[in-house]
């Protein structure tokens, strides 16, 4: 079982009047290194280079917004922006959208990092929703014109963080997923021209789709497009590419843990009377289905001993043949990888793939900042099950600031109530997928 381990810096300061000026490193933005006696002041010292980069996201430069975006993101990736989200929550988003709308590749990269973090940093809750229904609309038309792969990846990646923090209706994950599902799988037709994506577009948004379907029942999703899915994702794994063969793998193992596929092969069995069940309950749905998972079976097995040649990465040739050993063990055994990476002196384990899942996902969006989003961030911390040792700053246990209490101690504060809603969620789903650990069988007796 292969173990996979991560570990950014803070920037907070800049000049919106001169095009040339870099974001600068400020010790003020460190609240670590401040007394507890002066958090509320750290606070406002903080707060105020963050009205600064909102004040410059109305410039009309765009290199003035990109930096202040950039300053942004810094800020919120180092600290938990709790007060300052409080006052400026709906400013930051709007400006943010605007970004979306008007703004270079560059741009819209940043200020889609930047709305990732606020979800992050809100919680799920009415905050979290309101940045997914507003966000959604812009994201889909902006992905319309593909113009390069750092926009694509970047607005795919912003509406899975969004969708997985805000939704709160099946039908609102769904309609991610399927904006997801036009890029790779466009449905073609007189106005529709299939574009070939590049490798490191359809890794992201396989990626983000997986990223997206922990979240999901998936006993929620029809059987139909389960095929659909399964079927594109099995050609997926002959591809060149390893990074599209991995992303795909996990794709896969993800939907096998769900259950999906019991679901299917349950419903396309006969009667008790012997016929055959209507639409697409047919007998050959149901032979299909049992076709792919055969061959899903080999592929994963050649995989998992790859002898290289095979993608242009060998460098990734181990990371693939450890991805498919798991796969492969999980396919014909039913178990799952046991992952454990250390955050700070505290281990954090998962033991299913959507946890897993979740966990790449997070590392990859956060980069440098998941460390400290782990160690203070109450809803990933209800997302993964962990809880931190509490820190202590010089001798004394780190103290909240005003606004954070106010966000998250209060019993009635809409924060601690979208936390609970969370949790019962995130357990529900957690009971079917440990009821749903089962080896994949290959014959009809198995199903």
């Amino acid at each position: 079982m292969g173990k996979r381990n991560n570990q950014r810096k803070n920037k907070a300061m800049l000049d919106s009047d001169d095009e040339n000026s870099s974001v600068s490193s400020s010790s003020t933005a460190r609240s670590d290194l401040m007394s507890v006696s002066g958090t509320d002041e750290v606070q406002v010292d903080k707060d105020s280079l963050l009205e600064q980069a909102l004040d410059a996201l109305y410039e009309k430069r765009g290199s003035t917004r990109e930096k202040a975006l950039a300053a942004i993101i810094d800020a919120f990736n180092t600290n938990l922006q709790h007060q300052f989200v409080e006052k400026k929550f709906a400013t930051l988003l709007h400006l943010c959208l605007n970004s979306i709308k008007k703004g270079s590749s560059k741009e819209i990269s940043l200020a889609c990092h930047a709305i990732g973090l606020l979800a992050l940093t809100v919680g799920s809750g009415d905050n979290a929703h309101e940045i997914l229904e507003e966000s959604v609309i812009p994201i889909s038309q902006a992905l319309k014109s593909q113009s390069d792969s750092l926009k694509t990846v970047s607005l795919v990646d912003c509406l899975a963080i969004v969708t997985f923090v805000g939704a709160t209706k099946t039908e609102e994950t769904e309609r991610s997923m399927q904006i997801m599902w036009q890029l790779l799988h466009p449905k073609l037709g007189s106005n529709v021209v299939a574009v070939k994506l590049p490798a490191v577009v359809i890794t992201a948004v396989v990626s983000a789709w997986a990223f997206i379907l922990t979240t999901m029942d998936g006993c929620s999703l029809n059987s139909k497009d389960w095929q659909e899915y399964i079927s594109y994702f099995s050609t997926l794994l002959d591809k060149d590419d390893r990074s599209v063969r991995i992303a795909s793998g996990e794709a896969l193992a993800s939907i096998f843990e769900t259950g999906s596929i019991e679901k299917f092969a349950t419903e396309n069995k006969t009667t008790p009377d012997g016929s055959v069940p209507e639409g697409n309950k047919s007998r050959e749905g149901y032979t299909h289905i049992l076709g792919l998972k055969s061959k899903i079976l080999n592929q994963v097995r050649s995989l998992s001993a790859e002898a290289g040649g095979k993608g242009s990465a060998k460098k990734d040739l181990n990371s693939q043949r450890n991805l498919f050993k798991d796969v492969l063990e999980f396919l014909e055994d039913g178990y799952a990888p046991d992952i454990s990476m250390k955050i700070g002196g505290d281990s954090l384990q998962t033991s299913t793939w959507s946890e897993l899942i979740k966990l790449n996902f997070m590392k990859h969006f956060l980069g440098g900042g998941f460390i400290k989003h782990m160690q203070d961030n109450e809803f990933l911390q209800v997302v993964f099950g962990f809880t931190p040792k509490r820190k202590h700053l010089l001798g004394v246990e780190h103290q909240m600031s005003s606004g954070e209490k106010r966000m998250f101690r209060s019993p009635n504060s809409i924060q601690n109530k979208a936390r609970t809603q969370f949790l019962n969620k995130q357990r529900m789903l957690s009971k079917d997928r440990n009821v749903g650990h089962f080896a994949v069988g290959m014959g009809d007796e198995d199903m």
